[in-house]
């Protein structure tokens, strides 16, 4: 029988490039999405994931959202990539506490919500893989992004924690810290000041969509059954 995983802010960029190579492997793939339906649905088209709009920061929401996906694909999940986030960049001194309080939860308070949801039947069936999505500015830090550094760095911390309960059932907790990769968002920067930031790549070049996707794929699949409570950087030797 497939197994079944979902993946949170799914349907475009780096998660969508991670649902497509899930699909390819053979699970059985959902896809969430939050505000984007026509980005969503166009998705959807291109390649027959099931897509399903909930808001990862709201807990009730979340498993209303779970409860569609498990009745749809006729199982509970057993791989979740928690990929879901925004950006509110700003100076802590301007930062205003909504855009504060937005980042955390939706970056770091989501990855409980999911997990606390999806957990319990893992246990249950003695397997279960879940991987996380960091960032660099989660190890190094970044200026004017006192929030998001924040959370993603409670992301790692979170991902060891669950790591450790989760071992002796057979369900593994992984992060994957990503530096510049090239999606949409990077794509918009200004040319000069993309020319500075490959300066500072020592692989001069952003990093692929599919080259996340992959390590994600690795990290679900059996051969990596003995890897948990991790953190993954995959940032072209930015920051070591």
């Amino acid at each position: 029988m497939k197994k079944i995983a979902l993946v949170t802010g799914g349907t475009r960029g780096i998660g969508g490039g991670i649902a497509r190579r899930l699909k390819e492997a053979g699970y059985l793939v959902a896809a969430n999405y939050h505000k984007d339906a026509t980005g969503a649905e166009k998705f959807h088209a291109e390649t027959a994931i099931p897509v399903f709009p909930w808001d990862v920061s709201n807990y009730e929401s979340c498993a209303r959202g779970i409860k569609d996906v498990c009745e749809m694909l006729g199982g509970s999940i057993d791989i979740l990539v928690n990929n879901a986030g925004i950006t509110k960049d700003c100076m802590l001194h301007k930062m205003e506490p909504e855009s504060w309080q937005q980042v955390l939860d939706t970056n770091l308070t989501s990855i409980f919500n999911m997990c606390r949801l999806v957990i319990g039947p893992m246990r249950e069936k003695k397997f279960g893989r879940i991987v996380n999505m960091s960032s660099i500015n989660g190890v190094k830090g970044q200026i004017g992004q006192s929030n998001y550094s924040a959370a993603k760095a409670g992301v790692i911390g979170f991902t060891k924690a669950l790591a450790l309960e989760s071992a002796s059932k057979g369900i593994t907790v992984n992060a994957i810290a990503p530096g510049y990769i090239s999606t949409d968002m990077t794509d918009a920067i200004r040319e000069d000041v993309r020319e500075k930031i490959v300066a500072g790549i020592p692989l001069g070049r952003f990093g692929k969509i599919d080259e996340i996707a992959q390590a994600v794929l690795y990290l679900v699949n059996e051969e990596a059954s003995y890897v948990t409570g991790i953190t993954l950087n995959i940032n072209g030797g930015q920051y070591l």
